[in-house]
C-alpha cells in the first residue's frame, strides 16, 4: 500500500464526553500562549497577553474522531500539556505546550492499521491562517527564499516569519526536527491574511503493519518582534538537539587566492602559514585550510574524489599529513576540504565496491552533477570506507578542521545549485540497501558517523545548503558550521551573495552552527570601500571570517584591514530593517553588562548555552578566563549600501535597539572622526557600494571611551574594563593591546566641557618595565590616547583629567 498524504486538509468538528460530561472545548495553555479548540470555531492559537487570536482555521490531516487533553513530557523541554486528535486509524496529532518555550508544537504520529507496509511520500501535517496584529498591517513573508509577498515565496525549507513590515510583529513558523523527514512551509493570502501550509517531505517512509511513526516537530510562535522568534526557534533547535558549539575559528582558505589559489602547493603553503603565524595570529587568525585539487582519482563530473591519498603528481608531492605537520609547526589549525559522500563509481578505486553507491530504480549508481555518485550510508561497507577516509584524514594526517564539501549527495537527491526557495527535487527516487531508511536519516547517519571518525575536537564546516536545501535542516546539530550561501567571489555582485544569503539566516549564527557566508576580501584589484564593506559586514555580523588572500602580496593598508576584521566579536547581533531590505542594510552590535556577554556569550530563553573564551585549540588573542564585560555598554551600527548610488539613511533610534530619547555620541570608524549628536533618528549619507561603521554612547557629562582602533568593534574585542573616577577626575580601564600595533583610544569629552583637559596617559608600572609607551592629542571634544607596547598584552590605562 503506498500512501501519498498531500491532500487536502481538513478538521472534522466533534463533541468529546469527558466522564459522561459532554464537553464542547478544550484548551492547554503555558505562560505567553494558548491552543484552544472547541466544536464551533476549531483550533485556534491565542497570544495570552493581547488576547490576539493569531492563528485560526487551524486544521490537521482528515479524519479526526476524538480529542483528549492531558499531560507529556518532552525529552528536552520537560513536562508540559497537550491537546491529542485521534483519528480511528490509530494516527493522531499532538499540540503541546511547556513552560519557558514561546512556542505551541505540533507534532503528528501516523499509524499503519493495513496488512502490507504503507510509504508516505510527504504529508502535510498542519494549516493554518495568520492574522496581522492591526486591521491594516501589511504582512510579508521571510523564508529561506528570500524577503517575499506570501503569493510569491515558492516555499521555505525548515523556517518561515510572517511579519507586518512597519512593526515586525509576526508569526514565526519552524522545524524543530529534521531526523527522518524534511520540514517545508508554504503561503498564500487569503483575503487580508496569509495561510501557511505545514509540510515533511520524506520520500520513503514506509510503516510496517500495525505500525507507528512519530513524525517531525513544528513550532508555531507569535511575537512582537518576529526577528526574537526566529531567534527563539534557534534556540529550541539547539535545546532539542543538544548544542554546544566549540569556539569560533578565524582563517584561510586556498580556493580563491591570488596566486596560488586551489590547494595551493607544499612550497607555498608553508610560505603562507609562515607569514600568517607572524603577522596575523596575534589578533586571531587560526586556520590553514587546503581545498580542492589535492585528492587523487579520475572524474568526468566535478572533483576527483579519491580521498584516501594524495595525488603523486601533484602539490603536495611529500603527502598530506607532512602537510598539516608543517602548518602546525607555525601554532595554526590545519584545515582540508573532502567530499564525505561522494565517489565515482567509475574510479579503479570503487571498481570492486559498486554496492556502496545509491541506485536508481533501474540499478544505475545515483549520480549527480558535480556531486558524482551517491555513497550509501545506509550499507555497511560504504560507512566503513567512510569511517576509513575520515579518519585517516583527522587522525592519522592530523586535520583538525575540515570543509566537507557536496553534503547534499548524503541526501541521495539532485543537485539544485543555487536552491533557496523550495523546489521539487523528487526526493524519494533513490533506493537505498535499507529500504527502512529515509533520506534524510541516511544523510544525518552519515554526519554522526563522520563526527564519530573524526572525533569530538574536529570543527566541521558543512558546505553547502544551497546545492540542495535538503542538507541544510538534516545538519542541524552535526556541523559546527554551514556555508549559508553559494560561492562568491572579489567582483562586486558575486561577493553580495553571500551577504544576502548570512543576512537571511542571521538567527541560526552562534546558535545553531556558525553561518559561514564565504571569504573576505581585501585585495589590492578590489575598490577600497568594496573591501571596507565587506569586512565591515563579516566582523560586525561575527559570521565565519575566512579569508581567501595571498597575504604576503598584499599592500600594508590592506593586510592591516583584514586585521581589524579579527577575532569574531562572539555577540548576538541583529538587522534592524530584515522585513524591509533583502538584504537588510541596518545591524546592530551590543555589549551589554546587564547580559554578561563578552568573550563568553551566552543566550537567553529557550536553549540556553555558553560559548567558552575562545583559548585552546583555536588561538584567538584573547586572555584566557577573560571576565564578561560587567562595566559599560557599548553599540555598534553597521550601515551597509549595497546600491550603486549614494544613499541617504534615515531611521528611528529606537526601531534600531537604541533609546529614542537619548542623546547620542558617535564615531564613524572608516572616517575615523567623530559624528554629529544622534537623538531620535540615525542620520548618515552613505556613498554607493560602501559602509559606515559608527560606534555610539549616550551623552555623559565626563569623559568616556568612545571607540577604539584595534578592532572594527571599536572596544568590543579588546576593552576589558573602563571606569570613570569622579572625585580623581581619572578615566582608566584595560585593554588587550597586540604588539607592535599602535592602540589608539578615541575618548570623547562631551557635557558641558568645563574642565576637562588631559596632559597625558599612564600605564602602569608593569606596563612601563615592559616597555609600554603612551601619547596623546586633543581635538577638541575628542581625545587620541596611543599605547604602544612591543608585546601582546594586557595594558592597565589611567587618563588623568584637570
Amino acid at each position: 500500500m503506498r500512501l501519498k498524504l498531500n491532500h487536502v486538509l481538513c478538521l472534522c468538528l466533534i463533541v468529546i464526553a469527558i466522564g459522561g460530561e459532554t464537553i464542547a472545548a478544550l484548551s492547554v495553555e503555558n505562560e505567553t500562549l494558548a491552543a484552544k479548540w472547541d466544536s464551533e470555531t476549531g483550533l485556534t492559537l491565542v497570544h495570552r497577553h493581547s488576547g490576539r487570536v493569531f492563528i485560526k482555521d487551524a486544521t490537521f490531516a482528515p479524519g479526526r474522531s476524538e480529542v483528549r487533553r492531558g499531560a507529556i513530557t518532552h525529552r528536552a523541554f520537560g513536562r508540559g500539556r497537550v491537546l491529542e486528535f485521534l483519528r480511528r486509524d490509530g494516527s493522531r496529532d499532538s499540540v503541546m505546550l511547556f513552560s519557558g518555550i514561546p512556542f505551541v508544537l505540533i507534532r503528528s504520529t501516523l499509524h499503519n492499521d493495513g496488512d502490507t507496509i504503507s510509504i508516505t511520500e510527504k504529508i502535510r501535517s498542519f494549516s493554518g491562517v495568520c492574522r496581522a496584529a492591526s486591521p491594516d498591517g501589511a504582512m510579508t513573508t521571510l523564508g529561506t527564499g528570500g524577503l517575499l509577498t506570501a503569493d510569491k515565496n515558492p516555499g521555505s525549507y525548515a523556517w518561515l516569519a510572517v511579519a507586518e513590515t512597519r512593526s515586525r510583529s509576526g508569526i514565526v513558523f519552524g522545524w524543530l526536527t529534521h531526523n527522518r523527514g524534511s520540514g517545508v512551509l508554504f503561503s498564500k493570502t487569503e483575503g487580508d491574511s496569509v495561510r501557511v501550509d505545514a509540510q515533511i517531505d520524506y520520500g520513503r517512509l514506509r510503516i510496517a503493519p500495525g505500525g507507528t511513526e512519530e513524525l517531525e516537530t513544528l513550532a508555531v510562535g507569535c511575537f512582537d518582534d518576529a526577528r526574537l522568534g526566529l531567534e527563539a526557534w534557534a534556540d529550541a533547535v539547539a535545546k532539542v538537539y543538544n548544542i554546544h558549539l566549540p569556539p569560533q575559528p578565524v582563517g584561510y582558505c586556498t580556493w580563491y587566492s591570488q596566486p596560488h589559489g586551489g590547494a595551493s602547493d607544499e612550497k607555498n603553503l608553508a610560505e603562507q602559514s609562515e607569514f600568517a603565524a607572524r603577522h596575523l595570529k596575534p589578533f586571531g587568525f587560526s586556520v590553514i585550510q587546503i581545498d580542492d585539487k589535492w585528492q587523487e582519482g579520475i572524474s568526468t563530473n566535478g572533483p576527483k574524489r579519491n580521498f584516501t591519498r594524495h595525488r603523486p603528481d601533484g602539490p603536495y608531492p611529500t603527502g598530506m599529513k607532512a602537510a598539516a605537520e608543517n602548518i602546525k609547526s607555525f601554532g595554526l589549525v590545519p584545515g582540508i576540504w573532502f567530499m564525505p559522500f561522494a565517489g565515482t563509481y567509475y574510479d579503479p578505486l570503487f571498481k570492486d565496491h559498486q554496492d556502496w553507491f545509491v541506485k536508481r530504480e533501474d540499478g544505475r549508481p545515483y549520480e549527480t552533477a558535480w556531486g558524482g555518485s551517491c555513497l550509501d550510508m545506509t550499507h555497511p561497507g560504504a560507512r566503513e570506507h567512510l569511517r576509513d577516509v575520515a579518519s585517516r584524514i583527522c587522525r592519522d594526517w592530523g586535520y583538525q578542521y575540515i570543509k566537507v564539501d557536496g553534503l547534499w549527495t548524503g541526501t541521495a537527491t539532485k543537485q539544485q545549485y543555487v536552491n533557496s526557495g523550495y523546489k521539487d527535487d523528487r526526493i524519494g527516487d533513490a533506493v537505498f540497501d535499507n529500504p527502512d531508511k529515509t533520506n534524510i536519516e541516511a544523510y544525518r547517519d552519515g554526519l554522526k558517523l563522520l563526527r564519530e571518525a573524526a572525533g569530538k575536537k574536529v570543527f566541521i564546516l558543512g558546505c553547502n545548503g544551497p546545492q540542495n536545501m535538503r542538507s541544510y535542516g538534516g545538519a542541524f546539530g552535526l556541523v559546527d558550521g554551514m556555508r549559508v550561501g553559494p560561492d562568491n567571489g572579489a567582483d562586486w555582485q558575486r561577493l553580495t551573495r553571500g551577504t544576502i544569503f548570512g543576512s537571511r539566516h542571521y538567527f541560526l549564527h552562534g546558535r545553531v552552527w556558525y553561518n559561514d557566508p564565504d571569504p573576505v576580501y581585501v585585495r589590492a584589484s578590489m575598490p577600497l570601500n568594496h573591501a571596507q564593506l565587506i569586512g565591515s559586514w563579516v566582523t560586525v555580523s561575527g559570521q565565519l571570517n575566512l579569508s581567501s588572500e595571498w597575504f604576503a602580496g598584499l599592500p600594508p593598508e590592506r593586510l592591516d584591514l583584514l586585521k581589524r576584521t579579527m577575532p569574531g566579536h562572539g555577540l548576538r547581533p541583529r538587522p534592524a530593517d530584515i522585513f524591509e531590505n533583502d538584504p537588510p542594510r541596518l545591524w546592530l552590535l551590543t555589549d551589554a553588562p546587564e547580559r554578561g556577554v563578552h568573550a563568553a556569550s551566552t543566550s537567553e530563553g529557550p536553549g540556553t548555552r555558553r560559548q567558552t573564551n575562545p583559548v585552546g585549540r583555536f588561538t584567538l588573542k584573547r586572555p584566557e578566563g577573560r571576565a564578561p564585560n560587567t562595566t559599560v555598554r557599548r553599540d555598534v551600527i553597521g550601515v551597509f549600501n549595497w546600491e550603486s548610488q549614494e544613499q541617504n539613511f534615515d531611521y528611528p533610534l529606537d526601531k534600531l535597539g537604541l533609546e529614542a530619547n537619548t542623546e547620542y555620541v558617535a564615531f564613524d570608524y572608516w572616517a575615523n572622526s567623530l559624528l554629529p549628536m544622534m537623538k531620535g533618528r540615525l542620520q548618515v549619507t552613505v556613498p554607493a557600494e560602501s559602509c559606515r561603521v559608527i560606534a555610539v554612547r549616550p551623552r555623559a557629562p565626563h569623559p568616556q571611551l568612545l571607540s577604539t582602533s584595534r578592532h572594527i568593534t571599536q572596544g568590543i574585542v579588546d576593552v576589558l574594563e573602563e571606569k570613570w573616577d569622579a572625585r580623581k577626575k581619572t578615566l582608566s580601564g584595560r585593554s588587550q593591546v597586540v604588539g607592535g600595533d599602535a592602540y589608539e583610544s578615541r575618548i570623547v569629552v562631551e557635557g558641558d566641557g568645563k574642565g576637562f583637559t588631559t596632559p597625558a596617559v599612564e600605564v602602569s608600572a608593569a606596563d612601563r618595565s615592559a616597555g609600554v609607551t603612551t601619547s596623546v592629542v586633543s581635538d577638541g571634544n575628542l581625545i587620541r590616547a596611543r599605547i604602544d607596547s612591543p608585546t601582546s598584552r594586557e595594558v592597565s590605562w589611567n587618563v588623568r583629567f584637570k
